[in-house]
């Protein structure tokens, strides 16, 4: 997908468990936040928890409910606990599983030599984007950095950059792969499930630098070729 010179990486800060990180997420410049309803998570919260938690948000800033191969109970319970959530499957869920709640949703694909993204994002071609993540065992990607060369350039669906980011190198993904958005958890956390606020903040700064010098190169370039 081609982006604008001047676009804003969007942020999104995954794996939120306490009120105060629900807060500090956003003032530290985050446009969306993820709950996780996986039991198997130790960032798990369950579905009342997380409408809680997303009633801390402003207008704008979206709630995100990661699943994992959930039950029909459990999605049909998201719909009325978080009705204005963007849901994200990280399971086995088939085009199919993922379109039946008529939810706008996001696919994670699971990267490792030999997977082929660009077939999976045509089947997943409902999808809001496609987030790329570390291929590990178990859901997830573990914190672990895949190799970002593995992306085909211009797929067709936004691509949501996952795996290992922090902000210490959130700066070098997105000039590398020029992603729609980018997604953290680990890389924020004092622990698991408890976020870092100045960690979440030098995150978000760190993506609009990355933002800047990537429009400055741009520039640059087109400066160059008058």
């Amino acid at each position: 997908m081609s982006l604008p010179a001047d676009h804003r990486t969007r942020i999104k800060i995954c794996g939120l468990t306490r009120e105060m990180d629900v807060v500090e997420a956003v003032n530290a410049g985050a446009d969306a936040v993820g709950f996780v309803l996986y039991e198997k998570s130790p960032r798990f919260v369950d579905v009342a928890r997380a409408s809680e938690l997303a009633r801390l948000l402003p207008p704008f800033v979206t709630p995100v409910l990661l699943f994992v191969n959930a039950s029909d109970n459990l999605l049909q319970q998201a719909k009325e606990w978080v009705p204005n959530a963007l849901w994200q499957f990280h399971g086995d869920e088939q085009p199919s599983d993922c379109e039946r709640a008529l939810r706008p949703y996001i696919r994670a694909a699971r990267m490792a030599p030999g997977f082929n993204l660009l077939d999976f994002a045509c089947s997943y071609s409902s999808a809001q984007a496609i987030l790329v993540d570390a291929h590990v065992d178990g859901y997830g990607g573990g914190g672990q950095v895949f190799d970002w060369s593995m992306l085909p350039p211009n797929l067709a669906r936004p691509i949501v950059l996952s795996g290992g980011l922090h902000p210490g190198n959130v700066i070098q993904g997105i000039k590398q792969v020029r992603p729609w958005a980018v997604d953290v958890s680990s890389g924020v956390e004092s622990a698991k499930g408890i976020k870092d606020a100045q960690l979440m903040r030098q995150f978000c700064q760190a993506v609009r630098a990355a933002d800047r010098q990537c429009a400055e190169q741009v520039q640059s370039a087109a400066g160059a070729g008058a």
